[in-house]
């Protein structure tokens, strides 16, 4: 390897998203940070305060830099226009000697950059983007190409689930390795374990994006058949698609006689504060819509965290009646399936 050291061990992450919404990136960074690699992201806000006011812990070489989020609209084409001309100024002032690109839309100018600065690229893909119409969807479809031609010049692809990186292979036969990783907590978040200990109170966790698939009212209806000494503790933050979720579930819990049994933490900015708080719990929910078409809930086992973040601290998992999910949580005794 040739150049001075600054520019080999220099490494951008781009995604337009927060990429503090997605531990993966906190980890890889903190690896790599801890190896002597200088870091630098390169990503946007979120919608609502609580995804917005996710973040990462300082560290003294990773710098974190976002544009402000902005809504759906003509005036996000132009913003979207901002940020990879940003991203663009950004490679060429500072010469990372890698891309680690972690969304469809930075797919575009990730492809982008390989043209005009010759960086080496890393293409990891959280959520697999669903097929888009022909009559519908341009730009997506754009950004559909762009990713076909990234993964093929990427040094790797990475997908967090097995089934994603067999149909990431499929529709995609031109990329080169393409690695299945879990999204895991690092040993870093391993805390000493202790047990839970509330007065004889049983708690149940949540933590994650608030959306009736992955915390139905369901929940609140088999709590109420349970002792009163079993209650839910919900750690997470609202979404675009569901902006009245916590009103909608405490007005349901408020029905059923269950408020004086619900915890309602909120968003926490720090994945070591949604820990902290996981810790005097005694089981998470980590649930999945049985029937669903959506291709990312029809492959979550390894890809979402919540299960490993429940089990690094020391709680049993509730799980959905799912062959991939029964065969890694529930065959190896870590927990229990249900129908939610």
């Amino acid at each position: 390897m040739t150049g001075p050291p600054s520019a080999r061990m220099k490494i951008l992450y781009l995604q337009y998203l927060n990429p503090a919404c997605y531990p993966p990136l906190e980890h890889s960074s903190r690896i790599l940070a801890a190896s002597g690699w200088q870091v630098m992201f390169l990503g946007i806000g979120a919608w609502g305060a609580g995804a917005d006011g996710f973040c990462f812990p300082r560290h003294a070489t990773i710098r974190i830099k976002r544009l402000a989020y902005c809504r759906p609209g003509w005036l996000q084409k132009l913003h979207y226009a901002a940020f990879c001309i940003w991203a663009c100024g950004w490679v060429i002032a500072w010469r990372p000697k890698w891309v680690y690109a972690s969304d469809l839309l930075a797919c575009p100018v990730a492809l982008l950059l390989t043209w005009i600065s010759g960086v080496r690229l890393l293409y990891h893909e959280h959520d697999s983007p669903e097929h888009i119409p022909e009559r519908d969807g341009r730009f997506q479809r754009l950004a559909l190409w762009t990713r076909s031609k990234l993964a093929a010049r990427a040094e790797f692809c990475i997908l967090p689930s097995r089934r994603r990186a067999e149909d990431f292979r499929a529709e995609i036969p031109g990329a080169r390795q393409v690695l299945c990783v879990w999204n895991c907590p690092s040993r870093e978040e391993l805390p000493a374990l202790r047990g839970a200990s509330n007065g004889g109170e049983f708690w149940v966790l949540y933590h994650g994006s608030l959306v009736p698939a992955r915390l139905p009212q369901t929940v609140l209806h088999a709590m109420r058949e349970l002792p009163p000494q079993i209650k839910l503790r919900v750690i997470g933050y609202e979404t675009v698609g569901s902006p009245t979720f916590l009103r909608d579930f405490t007005a349901a819990a408020s029905e059923l006689g269950l408020l004086n049994r619900l915890d309602i933490v909120g968003a926490l900015p720090l994945r070591s504060q949604i820990l902290e708080y996981s810790h005097d719990c005694h089981v998470g929910l980590s649930l999945m819509p049985t029937c669903s078409r959506d291709r990312n809930e029809q492959a979550m086992s390894g890809a979402s965290n919540k299960a490993f973040d429940y089990l690094v601290c020391g709680l049993a998992v509730l799980v959905s009646n799912l062959p991939d999910w029964r065969s890694m949580f529930v065959e190896p005794g870590y927990g229990l399936h249900c129908v939610p």
